[in-house]
């Protein structure tokens, strides 16, 4: 194999799960133990390119201009194998990646990271996946990947030990429903505790897992009706009780994991004293301290313009509905 599909290009979208991702049915494949439901959002971008060398003895690996350290190099030549594996190909690769967003601070840049190098890859080894097959790539090194190969809102079902086909499906593209997320950022710095390692705490230790476990399918069937219906205050409300339920399990893992800051708090008051005066809002949270708000466009500015204000907010932005995964090769 050689020429042009020896490298490929790849831009992903992270994505901000409505219906929370939370817990493993099996570690060692990464099969989520509950559904969970997305938004891709178009202002959280990874870029990633892939060059397969035969010059090079050993894989190398740049994330956001620097070398990568030896367990981020490690996954990323986890899926690098997976692909080998896939093209008969035993080539190593130079990998360069770049997140337009703060990198592991909890705003989902894996999704889009491991989304952009399982297209990337594949397509530098000539290898022309559809979408449902890469969605299956992608989530073998980052459950939350999956769902970021599609954009607009997107599903990702719970799996069962050794589903190794497990893969996202769309339920509506970007277009189907104009709504905003207001981005609050709370602290730039990286989560002291990755995902992975929070959900095996959480499943082994806190006395709300298994409740966890049982209640969370119900949250992400009335988040998909409401997506469906375009109707905010049910996503709203269910997606909040998705949120808090999660950290709960988190914050009642032995010992606790607290994901929030002290500005997490304030940004949670900010959205709540909004919507006590009319406004249709509601915040969500992945496993880091920043605070997203879902609103409806015409909304979006006071919003932001009010988490602004918020101390210990540092920064915001407005995303909307992002696309699916770009592959040039």
């Amino acid at each position: 194999m050689s020429g042009p599909t020896m490298e490929a290009s790849a831009r992903a979208c992270a994505n901000i799960a409505l219906a929370k991702y939370w817990g493993k049915a099996d570690v060692k494949r990464n099969i989520p133990a509950v559904p969970s439901i997305s938004l891709t959002l178009d202002q959280l971008v990874t870029e990633t390119r892939v060059r397969f060398d035969p010059s090079l003895s050993s894989d190398l690996v740049r994330l956001d201009g620097r070398r990568a350290t030896e367990a981020e190099a490690d996954r990323v030549v986890a899926m690098l194998d997976r692909v080998r594996r896939e093209a008969r190909l035993r080539l190593r690769a130079q990998v360069s990646s770049h997140n337009h967003f703060p990198t592991a601070a909890g705003l989902a840049s894996s999704a889009s990271g491991f989304a952009a190098l399982a297209a990337s890859a594949s397509a530098a080894a000539g290898i022309r996946f559809n979408a449902r097959r890469l969605s299956a790539l992608a989530r073998a090194s980052s459950a939350s990947a999956a769902r970021s190969i599609y954009g607009g809102f997107v599903e990702l079902p719970a799996g069962s030990r050794g589903d190794a086909e497990l893969a996202a499906r769309p339920i509506a593209p970007p277009g189907h429903w104009n709504v905003r997320l207001v981005v609050a950022l709370t602290d730039p710095g990286k989560k002291k505790v990755g995902s992975t390692e929070g959900m095996e705490r959480s499943r082994k230790t806190s006395p709300y897992y298994e409740a966890w476990l049982d209640q969370a399918p119900k949250w992400s069937r009335k988040i998909k009706r409401a997506i469906k219906e375009r109707d905010l205050d049910t996503l709203g409300e269910a997606m909040e009780q998705s949120t808090l339920a999660f950290h709960c399990c988190a914050i009642t893992s032995a010992p606790p994991i607290f994901y929030w800051a002290p500005a997490t708090l304030s940004a949670l008051a900010t959205v709540r004293g909004l919507r006590e005066r009319g406004v249709s809002v509601w915040a969500t949270m992945d496993a880091g301290p920043h605070v997203k708000a879902l609103c409806g466009v015409g909304d979006a500015s006071r919003i932001r313009q009010a988490l602004d204000r918020t101390q210990g907010v540092t920064r915001t932005w407005v995303a909307k509905p992002g696309p699916d995964i770009e592959v040039h090769r």
